[in-house]
């Protein structure tokens, strides 16, 4: 249940951010896309943080807001579609596009990770991938 409500949360959060761009034609065509790409780059960072911060010590924390909330609120599915539409129209913007996307989300998410380590004061310690899900 946690992950769901997180997930409406975080769904309605990105919501707000990109609708108003679908509606109207005097919309930039790349609008979409760049709030796509500064979704996700946030949605790392932040992913970053919470699992940094939280680690092993809030299950029901992480839950709700690592799975359920950033898992709403960023989306690869709108990124790949984006990426493949944009690189039709423009193949050097769609191709700067996926790299800002994957290189900056790891960039960002590994910033996130040190942040929330910093919050609770463990900065040297490295956090398996199949534990950071």
């Amino acid at each position: 249940m946690l992950v769901i409500v997180g997930g409406a949360v975080g769904v309605a959060a990105r919501a707000l951010l990109v609708v108003p761009l679908t509606v109207g034609s005097a919309v930039h065509p790349l609008a979409v896309p760049a709030v796509t790409l500064g979704i996700n780059l946030v949605g790392s960072l932040l992913l970053g943080v919470i699992i940094g911060w939280l680690d092993d010590r809030h299950p029901l924390g992480r839950l709700f807001l690592g799975t359920g909330v950033m898992g709403g609120f960023t989306t690869y599915s709108a990124f790949a579609v984006q990426s493949v539409t944009t690189a039709s129209a423009s193949p050097f913007v769609g191709l700067a596009l996926i790299a800002l996307s994957l290189f900056g989300g790891a960039l960002a998410a590994a910033a996130g990770l040190a942040v929330g380590r910093r919050i609770v004061d463990r900065p040297g310690e490295v956090e398996s991938p199949e534990d950071a899900e």
